[in-house]
């Protein structure tokens, strides 16, 4: 009897092409999306989640509370880990993390740049990276050590065995030992380096870190497997209080609290110092979104079946006369839905394999399909079950609840409630895509805010150097060679870079300040033509060599004005880390960091220091490529131990928003994908409607009507479907939309306009959709339509 049915199954799909490969594309590429999605979510939710002692690993992390606002900062003091480990013992191993920075390599002949961090001698103890050669217990021991990745051990030695024990030397300064060879980091891992340097060693390079006022590392640390994480973070909450006595009667509290060390990658926003989202919400949208197209094709699935009803009513008619009862058909029914789930996996499946390296490409990531994995086999079965089950359910229990009698007289009726539901569906599933339609406009416009609005200064023809090796000696005859080159208009240098400020400190007073308040500034030391290579604007001037006390002059911007309360700051006394001098100019507000985050009260400083420090060259328009043959010979000539390295302030820029740009790119592929396969059911129902009405058309043409007409009475109905569609959809679209700009601390508006053209794009989709079935039902000659059948 199986056998049976799926012969009635095979010969119904086979004899409908044309619904056969609507309904197979439909599902498919509903199917193809819904997967890749799928393997994106669980890669996210894989990151950081591989290491054994993963339930007991936290961050350490501050909350600040100071100037009446609430911060949450990852950056602690250096010298935090080895003291907490000493206070508490339901610490087991604790580790500080730098920054991630960029080293010189010489190994022989072999001259090379590699990126990595200085991390505490507990790394290897507390997180499960293999250690190919050496010991976790004495790999980062001592100052000169370092152990290094697979991939380097292989590049500079040939083989990680071979490596241990050799000598490498870094920025041209010091010889390092190789006491173990990691294994290369799995793409699961948030925090990425090639090396790791020691703790000692990086405390011994950066003496002002041994202050505990200076929060600028990370630092990470394991409980012990009966510990409670809330307890230990009480205990610890007021840890710094005795660290920091100059704190005690200011209006200033620092607090440390924990955070799960596989939610930091997923949970990475705070407000007023407490989680609040992150890339999480990433992850459940998508998670949304993949249900909802998946859906959006199972509708199809159900229109395109119940468009089938007519001609399929006289087969349940005979079949229940012939003693067929309904739970049989049901299972007919939806076996054949399950068989055309089947195929349209087969082919979803195939689709996503071939999209999956464009797919990869655009978020960044490496995804195979594991069909190696007995799970992902379970996940295919699954959706053919699921999609075919909620595909399928609605047109077996219509058809099967058909009376036999009625059918087989021709008189097969469709209540209002069915008309109702299939209406309902086709609703939703405009309502999707009007949001994913509104979506993609608001994240096209706030990306496009972001890249046209007037940061502060100009970003173009910008380019920035590391100073690196013999170049903080040599400096000044680097500028000044350079200033005399082809290509080049201007060079500074500071800490960090235009849109990623060094640091922050608190300890700055002014003659009004309350002397219980803490304002929190950042911060930046400079070079001459600081203001002239940015192209920010300036009241006052800039720091000038015919200014001999400039050593102790600051430039302020806007907003550290505003915080200060001076009118005119110009001439007024500042002291910055209690070295009294004067503010002789006023920058003009630009952006330190994305536009996530407001612009914060700045205090720029002289420097005649190069060392650590980026060189920023400003090159003449249209000269870029002379520019940087330029720079390239110069730097040759004066740091010829290193290799020459630049970056353009346009891509540093824009990696401030990679997310929100692949989100922007997904979400346009998404909307068009939703927009496509609710056409197709939008089509489905197209058809249903003028199989229904075929005679009235007939009716209509022999008294006169035009195709014109006729087109314009099928299609009113569902622009009425369509137009419901956008009412519903806009204030959610708004309400959503309205919430994630709020990530933003500058935004675009969500104009009346945008609705309007999202309206205005379903309806004319819409209409292009149903005209076609509608202009082939107008055609039709009214002697077939009044045929009896």
């Amino acid at each position: 009897m199986i056998r049976n049915y799926f012969k009635i199954a095979w010969r119904n799909i086979a004899h409908n092409r044309t619904f056969l490969a609507i309904n197979i594309l439909g599902l498919a590429l509903g199917m193809a999306c819904s997967l890749l999605i799928l393997l994106w979510v669980q890669d996210e939710l894989k990151m950081d989640a591989f290491h054994a002692n993963g339930p007991q690993l936290y961050h350490v992390m501050e909350r600040q509370y100071y100037d009446g606002k609430v911060d949450a900062a990852p950056s602690t003091p250096a010298l935090l880990a080895d003291e907490l480990k000493k206070q508490f013992p339901e610490i087991v191993h604790a580790a500080g993390l730098s920054w991630e920075s960029t080293h010189t390599f010489l190994v022989g002949e072999k001259l090379n740049k590699e990126k990595g961090r200085f991390a505490g001698a507990d790394w290897f103890k507390m997180f499960s990276l293999p250690l190919l050669e050496g010991s976790a217990q004495t790999a980062l021991n001592g100052p000169s050590n370092i152990a290094i990745s697979r991939k380097m051990a292989q590049n500079y030695f040939g083989s990680p065995q071979a490596a241990v024990g050799k000598s490498i030397r870094i920025d041209n300064k010091a010889d390092y030992l190789v006491t173990a060879v990691f294994e290369d980091l799995p793409q699961h891992s948030s925090e990425k380096y090639d090396f790791l340097l020691t703790w000692d060693d990086f405390i011994r390079r950066n003496e002002w870190i041994k202050d505990w006022g200076n929060n600028a590392t990370a630092t990470r640390i394991q409980l012990r497997p009966d510990a409670k994480s809330e307890v230990v973070e009480a205990k610890m909450k007021s840890f710094l209080k005795k660290h920091n006595p100059h704190l005690v009667g200011q209006n200033i509290d620092i607090q440390l609290f924990l955070q799960p060390y596989q939610d930091a990658y997923l949970y990475s926003n705070f407000k007023d110092g407490y989680q609040d989202g992150g890339r999480i919400e990433y992850v459940r949208l998508f998670g949304i979104v993949a249900v909802f197209i998946l859906l959006i094709a199972c509708i199809n699935f159900m229109n395109l079946a119940t468009a089938r009803s007519l001609k399929r009513a006289r087969e349940v008619g005979v079949r229940k006369v012939v003693g067929a009862v309904r739970g049989i058909l049901i299972g007919q029914f939806v076996g054949e839905a399950l068989l055309l789930t089947a195929m349209a996996l087969i082919v979803g499946v195939t689709l996503s394999g071939l999209l999956l390296p464009t797919f990869n490409t655009l978020t960044e990531k490496n995804i195979q399909l594991p069909f190696h994995q007995l799970s992902f086999w379970g996940t295919l079965f699954g959706l053919i079950f699921l999609t075919g089950i909620v595909a399928g359910s609605y047109p077996a229990l219509f058809l099967s609840s058909l009376n036999p009698i009625r059918v087989l007289k021709g008189s097969v009726t469709f209540g209002a409630g069915a008309r109702l539901f299939r209406q309902g569906l086709v609703v939703f599933q405009f309502v999707l895509s009007m949001l994913l339609i509104i979506g993609t406009i608001v994240v096209y416009r706030q990306l496009d805010f972001i890249q046209t609005k007037n940061l502060g200064y100009d970003r173009e023809n910008l380019i920035y150097l590391s100073s690196e090796g013999d170049l903080p000696k040599k400096y000044e005859a680097f500028k000044q060679q350079l200033l005399q080159s082809q290509g080049i208009q201007s060079i500074t240098f500071m800490d960090g870079t235009p849109t990623n400020t060094f640091g922050s400190t608190n300890n700055v007073k002014w003659p009004t300040k309350d002397p219980n308040s803490s304002v929190s500034f950042q911060f930046s030391t400079v070079d001459y033509d600081f203001s002239k290579t940015l192209n920010v604007k300036l009241k006052g001037r800039d720091f000038g060599k015919d200014f001999g006390m400039d050593s102790v002059s600051y430039l302020i911007n806007e907003a550290a004005a505003r915080r200060i309360g001076y009118q005119d700051p110009i001439g007024k006394p500042l002291t910055l880390w209690n070295k009294p001098g004067t503010i002789v100019g006023v920058l003009e507000d630009f952006h330190q960091n994305s536009m996530h985050v407001a612009i914060e009260p700045m205090i720029v400083k002289l420097s005649r220091d190069a060392s650590n420090k980026n060189i920023i060259v400003r090159t003449q328009p249209g000269q870029t490529k002379q520019a940087l043959a330029s720079i390239e010979k110069t730097w040759r000539e004066l740091n010829p131990k290193f290799p020459f390295t630049y970056q353009f302030a346009d891509q540093q820029f824009q990696n401030l928003y990679r997310s929100e740009m692949t989100i922007g790119s997904l979400t346009n592929y998404f909307a068009f994908l939703a927009i496509f396969i609710s056409c197709l059911g939008l089509f489905g129902l197209a058809t249903f409607t003028a199989e229904q009405r075929t005679k009235e058309i007939g009716v209509r043409k022999v008294l006169g009507a035009s195709v014109l007409n006729v087109t314009a009475l099928l299609s009113r109905d569902f622009l009425k479907l369509v137009i419901i569609s956008i009412v519903i959809a806009s204030p959610l679209a708004s309400w959503l939309m309205d919430k994630w700009l709020q990530n933003f601390a500058y935004k675009t508006t969500v104009d009346w306009w945008i609705f309007a053209l999202s309206g205005a794009l379903a309806i004319l989709i819409a209409l292009l959709t149903v005209s076609f079935q509608s202009i082939r039902a107008a055609l039709m000659n009214p002697v077939k339509s009044l045929k009896t059948d």
